[in-house]
């Protein structure tokens, strides 16, 4: 496997205008401002980012419209070749701002939508009105032929509307549906108790399977869900059938599970380069270091892209090379992210074969 950035989920502020339960970032609203990079700054990594690479690049926070200068951060990564795309909870959209969305030519937007009712979304997003706003942004934004996509997180307290989920999200319109499956990490290690079981996880797992085989009109995935991989080679070999999926152009392709520091990372407003949004452990700082270097050099990114020093179950799994198994998830809830995804319930045919013998 060729390990080259193709995605970056970049923080460029930690100021939010929400609170949400599984924020990774725990970003919130304060009164004296998280420490950000400076405009200057900001266009100096997009310089070390392009000298090396040119990959997809999301513009994230917290509130990344908070910032006055997002506009000019985002054209300039225009400039220099990337793809930008901004991630945002939506409230903040109105039509003077989807009008410079189009003027620096911003490829997707992504908002989050977590419950069909304002609810169980505002609830989610500890904010009355969020659902409102995130509705009323996708309208926005369709009016103005601003493709975007759906992300849609799940905990115990929402999981029984997923399928509501699902088709809202498609009745506005949006190119993608985002199927998250929550990674107790920053503000989420609150939600430890609220984390779905692993075998409701294998059954939801299953039931996005026979949608997506069904779905001809968005493209739909499961994210932070490596497991997904595994059942589609098992349901397909079942039912004697290939599963044709599709891309999206904005995405890593969707050929494999977990890509952690593989072909995704995620730099903190710090400039620490972490391995993905959930992954709490940095491979080193843009400030002090190269992105290269960083990218090519660092012993954590070596030792994720080694999937023969997997421990546990997912070291003599055969899907390894298709799942990976969640290494954030592992190192949050086993304390180490080379050890198996505690999440799979899969037993590996050599695991079986070892311990019977």
């Amino acid at each position: 496997m060729q390990f080259e950035p193709k995605w970056i989920a970049w923080e460029i502020t930690r100021n939010c205008n929400l609170r949400c339960i599984h924020c990774r970032s725990s970003s919130e609203e304060v009164v004296k401002e998280h420490p950000q990079p400076e405009k200057e700054e900001c266009l100096r990594i997009i310089d070390d980012i392009t000298s090396f690479a040119k990959p997809v690049l999301v513009l994230t926070g917290g509130e990344p419209l908070l910032r006055n200068d997002f506009f000019d951060i985002a054209e300039y990564g225009r400039s220099k070749g990337l793809r930008v795309c901004l991630a945002t909870n939506g409230t903040l959209i109105n039509d003077e701002i989807c009008k410079k969305l189009k003027e620096v030519d911003i490829k997707m937007v992504s908002l989050s939508l977590d419950g069909p009712n304002e609810d169980i979304h505002d609830n989610f997003r500890q904010q009355k009105g969020a659902f409102k706003g995130m509705l009323n942004a996708s309208k926005l934004l369709k009016k103005h032929q601003i493709p975007f996509l759906i992300n849609s997180s799940f905990t115990k307290r929402n999981k029984d509307s997923i399928s509501e989920v699902y088709k809202l999200a498609k009745e506005l319109g949006t190119t993608a549906w985002y199927m998250f499956m929550i990674v107790p990490t920053g503000r989420a290690e609150e939600l430890i108790e609220e984390l779905i079981s692993n075998d409701e996880y294998e059954r939801i797992l299953n039931w996005h399977y026979d949608m997506e085989k069904a779905e001809k009109d968005i493209l739909v995935r499961p994210t932070c869900a490596p497991q997904y991989y595994r059942i589609i080679y098992e349901r397909a070999k079942l039912e004697g059938e290939k599963f044709e999926r599709r891309s999206l152009k904005f995405s890593t392709g969707g050929a494999k599970g977990c890509v952690a520091g593989q072909l995704i990372c995620l730099i903190n407003v710090d400039g620490d380069v972490m391995p993905c949004s959930y992954f709490p452990l940095a491979a080193g700082n843009i400030k002090k270091q190269s992105f290269r270097e960083i990218w090519e050099n660092s012993e954590l990114f070596k030792k994720l892209r080694d999937f023969a020093s997997y421990k546990g179950r997912c070291g003599v799994c055969e899907y390894v090379n298709v799942c990976g198994g969640c290494r954030a998830r592992a190192y949050c809830l086993k304390g180490d992210y080379m050890e198996e995804d505690p999440y799979c319930k899969y037993l590996p045919r050599r695991y079986n074969e070892r311990h019977i013998s």
